[in-house]
């Protein structure tokens, strides 16, 4: 089984790698931690590094709690959302675990463009977490 978390290191980070962690180990799974940066070549530097450096602190946790994992930083021009599921789909992932914010109303409809076009476009199931 393969189980893809987008990760991008918020305060909801830690319950997705919580769980990712209790299916990797229930269902034998393989983990990948994704990132996704819409900007193509024009992303700044420090963003990068910024997503380079959340990446490396999922890996740490996964090795520390006895799972391997992969990860990759997606800079391929397409919205994260999107390109979440495109990578998903080339990777013939079987889970992907997603994060959602707690929001008004209104946004409790929309969930946010990334959760939302994971949701709706996924070719697997779609864990949430909030």
């Amino acid at each position: 089984m393969k189980i893809l978390v987008g990760y991008n290191g918020t305060s909801l980070g830690k319950d997705l790698l919580e769980i990712a962690l209790q299916h990797a180990k229930a269902f034998e799974g393989e983990i990948l931690v994704v990132t996704s940066r819409k900007g193509g070549g024009k992303v700044e530097p420090q963003r990068i590094q910024d997503a380079e450096e959340n990446l490396e602190t999922a890996k740490k946790y996964f090795e520390e709690n006895g799972s391997a994992c992969k990860t990759h930083l997606l800079v391929r021009g397409f919205e994260a959302g999107d390109d979440i599921v495109n990578f998903a789909k080339e990777k013939d992932v079987d889970e992907i675990i997603i994060g959602v914010k707690s929001r008004s109303k209104v946004g409790k409809l929309i969930f946010g463009s990334t959760a939302q076009a994971v949701i709706l476009q996924a070719g697997c199931p779609v864990v949430t977490v909030k």
